[in-house]
């Protein structure tokens, strides 16, 4: 069982490896915060992420010798693609809840294909995420994102969504019919609260999900995007959101090259050169942009913005050293990475092109290795403050090497006072709710885990509970 964590349920955030010695289980409020994360209803995470996965350890072992430049060879770079396409394969084998849209992408956008497990994953899109989406649209849930990237991966194995269709009231409408609306309720949204239905990343998604399926996008919906640009919306607290800059500069960018966009051009030029600067500005000494998480969306951005990286330039050696290194132990994080290694971005599937693909992806056979439970035990402390800052403390003992979710459900087990309840999204589950206190969407209310008073972004995926005190 591997684990993750990430500050909120409600921005896309940065997130680094990290052991506890001390955990805090804390809900906070971002009623002033711009909701910046994909992955609260469709995707993307919160409050914690536990991530059924296979090991990308052993597939990634041919290619990750020490003996390698950061840049490597054209041979041992084609070996990491290949590597990470198979995991991303495999991954279709093992992934519990939702077909995730992300993952088709990436396997789309990648030069080798196994097309029989690609169509199989395809229509697993067609009826389990279409049911989800079916019924998200019948209670009236707004589903921009997940809508959003339905459509992109339909229109990945060149499908153009026109036989695609949802019934609301009793009315048969097409899946980009259904897009738009989806659109003119974050404008008006946007419009009457000064911030979108859902987030502005999810909201660039949607524009970029029309752009690309040459449907007309709304000017008054692209002014809606340029004008949060320009009033530097798109962060998360005091954080800017690279995610959801490169996310906008592509559906932009879109916009821009379609001449759809035909109101106040100029307003359209000065955001896309602030979304380049952005970019451009949040460049690490270590290559990466923004974080490890968001330079593969931030290098698609650079590249559809006429401004690509460099093949062996600093940005792409980090993102190929730290899947070398097992960073992206997750299939949704390997499939925000593939596609900017294979140089190519979301904006090449107006042109994709499903003949004559190159159909030699297949997999090999893996050896299941059994982890036997270790007899030492260690002590967690947990601390849980609650909206109206009471805090209760726990303390439990768990196995060595236990994962965070396996400590919280032997705390749930042993204590009667302790509860916790979880939600899934295409990264996984995340915390939902704690002590009956639940984290709430509509007033931006979420959970944020801490150690010693610093935000947890990420646990690796076993804790070693070893290390703590």
């Amino acid at each position: 069982m591997a684990l993750e964590f990430d500050v909120c349920m409600t921005g896309q955030l940065k997130r680094y490896e990290c052991c506890m010695s001390r955990l805090r289980i804390k809900p906070a409020s971002t009623k002033t915060r711009h909701a910046l994360c994909l992955h609260t209803e469709v995707t993307q995470i919160s409050g914690f992420t536990m991530l059924s996965l296979v090991n990308i350890t052993s597939l990634l072992a041919l290619v990750s010798g020490s003996s390698l430049s950061a840049c490597g060879t054209d041979g041992s770079n084609n070996e990491l693609l290949l590597s990470l396409s198979k995991n991303l394969l495999r991954s279709l084998e093992t992934q519990e809840g939702l077909p995730n849209p992300s993952v088709h992408l990436a396997l789309r956008l990648s030069d080798k294909h196994n097309k029989v497990k690609e169509a199989q994953y395809l229509k697993r899109l067609q009826t389990d995420l279409h049911n989800n989406l079916q019924s998200s649209l019948s209670k009236n849930e707004p589903v921009t994102g997940l809508m959003a990237l339905y459509t992109l991966a339909l229109k990945s194995s060149c499908d153009n969504g026109s036989t695609t269709t949802f019934t609301v009231n009793n009315k048969i409408q097409p899946l980009l019919t259904h897009l738009k609306k989806q659109m003119e309720q974050e404008k008006e949204h946007i419009h009457t609260s000064h911030r979108a239905l859902t987030n502005y990343y999810q909201y660039s998604l949607g524009v970029l999900a029309l752009c690309v399926s040459d449907v007309r996008v709304n000017n008054h919906v692209s002014n809606k995007l340029i004008r949060a640009v320009e009033a530097g919306h798109f962060t998360h607290g005091d954080i800017e959101s690279i995610d959801t800059y490169a996310m906008a500069g592509m559906a932009l960018q879109c916009v821009n090259n379609t001449g759809f966009h035909t109101d106040n051009v100029s307003q359209l030029d000065a955001a896309l050169t602030k979304i380049k600067e952005k970019l451009l500005a949040a460049r690490r000494t270590d290559g990466h942009i923004g974080n490890e998480f968001s330079t593969g969306n931030a290098v698609q951005a650079l590249a559809a913005l006429g401004r690509p990286v460099e093949k062996c330039g600093a940005t792409m050696n980090a993102m190929r050293t730290d899947a070398r290194n097992n960073k992206y132990h997750n299939p949704m994080a390997i499939s925000q990475i593939l596609p900017a290694l294979h140089q190519k971005t979301y904006l090449s599937l107006r042109e994709k092109n499903c003949e004559n693909e190159d159909d030699t992806l297949v997999l090999e056979p893996i050896v299941t290795v059994t982890v036997l439970p270790s007899e030492t035990k260690v002590t967690l402390k947990v601390e849980v403050v609650n909206y109206s800052k009471e805090e209760t403390t726990y303390s439990v003992e768990v196995p060595k090497g236990s994962t965070l979710l396996e400590a919280l459900e032997i705390l749930k087990q042993s204590s009667a006072s302790f509860t916790f309840e979880k939600e899934d999204s295409l990264w996984g589950p995340y915390l939902s709710v704690v002590n009956g206190e639940k984290a709430r969407r509509s007033d931006r209310r979420y959970w944020h885990l801490a150690s010693n008073g610093t935000g947890l972004t990420e646990v690796q995926v076993q804790l070693k509970m070893g290390q703590l005190e």
